[in-house]
């Protein structure tokens, strides 16, 4: 299969390179400064689960190509009308689009520009991060991909990928139930990102912390009465499976939205917490915690230098 990964950022860098490193037919489309940056200098991933530097196939947009049987979004929600004009030319009806945004709030804009039957579900659980030269530093032992139609049946197409995806240095694992996997990281990443970015802090001395552990319980369980709101499939007792976990990452864990705020860069806000709340307000619930998170996110992009 021919494989179109939309940048090589920390995320699709990883797995691009991951698939890449295999000796898959992996291309990355970029902007001429990334082209040029990864010509002299290759995909440089430095990670726990082992080092590589590659010499990719890269693409800038509008230069032309033939249609892929893959292409790979993970770039950032603000991001996602810029990847999705890119794209647009290297996809054909038989095209699969595999996004990795967080949240949901893109899939309903992919299904519409190109066709629910092209769009399949995905997520990712990865600690990684772009550092100031370039390079993918990847530190987190999980480095997972999840994938799925978004029916959740088993197609021939899926299977295929699945045999493309298989013997990587990375996990990537299909699913027959990748909505509600969607909606469980949404929920996850909502409370990880939230109360870390709220407290600027990695996510031990949060939890060890009586009003910090307080914060975390009530931004997950207001996204929980939200998302139940909504009759989306969460799984009975998520809730308390959820707070397990966020009790059990590593205390240094920071969430990529924490990491951006750190960097400068813009973040998600809008994109994880003010779609949450926009449905909380249609349902006519309260949600304090993750309000107060939101305008944190608002108060430091209305800050940073235009």
């Amino acid at each position: 299969m021919k494989i179109l990964v939309v940048g090589a950022g920390a995320i699709g860098g990883y797995f691009g390179g991951r698939l890449l490193e295999k000796g898959e037919d992996v291309t990355f489309l970029v902007r001429e400064n990334r082209k040029r940056q990864l010509e002299q200098n290759g995909l440089v991933i430095e990670s726990v689960h082992g080092d590589m530097t590659l010499k990719p196939k890269c693409i800038i947009s509008g230069e032309r190509a033939e249609a892929f049987d893959v292409v790979l979004i993970s770039t950032k929600a603000y991001q996602l009308s810029g990847a999705i004009e890119s794209v647009r030319p290297y996809v054909s009806e038989h095209t699969m689009i595999l996004p990795l945004l967080n949240g949901m709030a893109h899939m309903p804009i992919l299904n519409k520009e190109f066709g629910e039957q092209r769009v399949l579900g995905g997520l990712c659980f990865i600690e990684t991060t772009l550092d100031s030269e370039g390079r993918v530093i990847q530190t987190s032992p999980i480095n997972e991909l999840v994938f799925g139609e978004q029916s959740g049946e088993t197609t021939d197409r899926v299977l295929k990928l699945q045999d493309v995806f298989s013997g990587t240095k990375a996990t990537f694992r299909l699913s027959d139930n990748i909505d509600q996997d969607m909606w469980h990281k949404y929920l996850f990443i909502t409370t990880l990102s939230g109360v870390t970015s709220l407290f600027r802090s990695p996510i031990g001395p949060i939890r060890e912390q009586l009003y910090g552990l307080q914060t975390i319980q009530k931004v997950l369980g207001e996204t929980v009465d939200i998302m139940r709101a909504l009759g989306v499939p969460l799984a009975n007792g998520i809730e308390a499976a959820q707070l397990n976990r966020v009790n059990e990452i590593g205390y240094a864990m920071k969430s990529s939205l924490q990491r951006d705020m750190e960097k400068q860069m813009p973040v998600e806000g809008d994109h994880f917490f003010g779609y949450l709340l926009e449905k909380a307000k249609e349902k006519e619930i309260e949600a304090p915690a993750l309000s107060a998170v939101y305008a944190n996110l608002r108060i430091y992009e209305n800050q940073l230098p235009h």
